[in-house]
């Protein structure tokens, strides 16, 4: 039996990116902003790779850098921090 989640949990977040990408650092920037507010465990995975390119082909991304909240996807391209926000708090625990 699985035990709810809590606020101590981390939402799992899934960065695909690749090498000299812009909006990559970008994605960067922006999760260690939210990740000062919300508990976070980000990987980054490079999509030259091949489980990069099974990510994003299964999550539809078009492009770097893909995001992934939760194991669904997010977005792809510039990272809106607004929208991430309000997507983490949908995944806090009522």
């Amino acid at each position: 039996m699985t035990e709810p989640a809590t606020s101590r949990d981390p939402v799992e977040i899934t960065l695909l990116t690749q090498a000299d990408c812009g909006f990559c650092d970008h994605a960067k920037q922006v999760l260690d902003r939210v990740g000062a507010d919300y508990h976070l465990h980000v990987t980054a995975i490079d999509l030259a790779t091949e489980d990069g390119q099974r990510l994003a082909a299964h999550a539809g991304v078009l492009f770097a850098p893909g995001v992934l909240v939760a194991g669904q996807p997010f977005s792809f391209g510039r990272l809106s921090e607004r929208k991430l926000r309000r997507a983490l708090d949908r995944h806090r625990p009522a």
